[in-house]
């Protein structure tokens, strides 16, 4: 049986709600749990010593961040379809930022992944001493942690595009498109800062519970009420190419 169309928005809305969730819960998991608990700052042979005992950890890691990368591009797709009757421009725009920062994640993956095949790599230790392998670990890591960054940049600008989108929709609250944008300058400002000010990276670490607070809004939204049916119906129909309706 065909699915009523009053349903689909809600299909759209709920999953992009549970990608949304699942981006959370392996962002956190691979900052807060394994790089938290591993990366030691300033101390390329403590962080070593902790790769080579931690490694089914350490490899956790990358498993937590390519999910979050896989499931930004399924949830890029899907905020698409839900706001493009705003505008297609700029919905377009907003999933091209955030497949862009999936891509720039993705690829920084082999920054992380390089600093486990130098510690444990036989040939590596064969043409390197032990210093100079603790010292060029260290540095992919940092390069991931910049890496990690130059993603959110594009991200940031993909979440002011998606506040106007949801600010200007009428089938989500506007205090979500407020939030948001909120948090697109949060991830702007902490990224030029840990390219421009690195000395202040740690005293604008706190402005980050802010894009907390809005990506875990806007989840919990999506996943518990979705979207007004009909406000979203009728601006699927001034816009068939974008929404399915024919």
């Amino acid at each position: 049986m065909a699915r009523p169309l009053d349903a689909i928005p809600q299909v759209y809305a709920r999953t992009a709600g549970v990608l949304y969730l699942v981006i959370i819960v392996f962002g956190l998991l691979g900052e807060l749990v394994v790089r938290a608990g591993i990366i030691v700052p300033d101390d390329p042979a403590m962080t070593a010593d902790r790769i080579l005992s931690q490694a089914a950890l350490f490899r956790g890691g990358f498993v937590a961040d390519s999910v979050m990368v896989l499931s930004d591009v399924a949830l890029a797709v899907l905020l698409y379809v839900l706001l493009a009757p705003v505008s297609r421009a700029v919905a377009l725009m907003a999933m091209c930022f955030r497949l862009a920062q999936a891509a720039v994640l993705a690829l920084n993956l082999v920054h992380y992944h390089a600093a486990l095949l130098l510690l444990t790599g036989q040939a590596y230790a064969g043409l390197l001493d032990q210093d100079a392998r603790h010292a060029l670990a260290a540095l992919f890591l940092d390069l991931h942690g910049h890496g990690y960054d130059i993603g959110l940049l594009l991200f940031g600008v993909h979440c002011l595009l998606l506040g106007y989108l949801v600010y200007r929709s009428g089938y989500l609250p506007r205090a979500l498109g407020g939030l948001l944008m909120a948090a697109a300058v949060t991830y702007l400002l902490g990224s030029y800062t840990r390219f421009l000010l690195p000395e202040h990276v740690a005293t604008v670490a706190p402005i980050y519970v802010v894009a907390i607070v809005a990506e875990v809004s806007v989840c919990l939204w999506l996943l518990i009420r979705g979207v007004d049916v009909g406000t979203w119906m009728a601006a699927g129909r001034a816009a068939p190419v974008a929404t399915g309706f024919r």
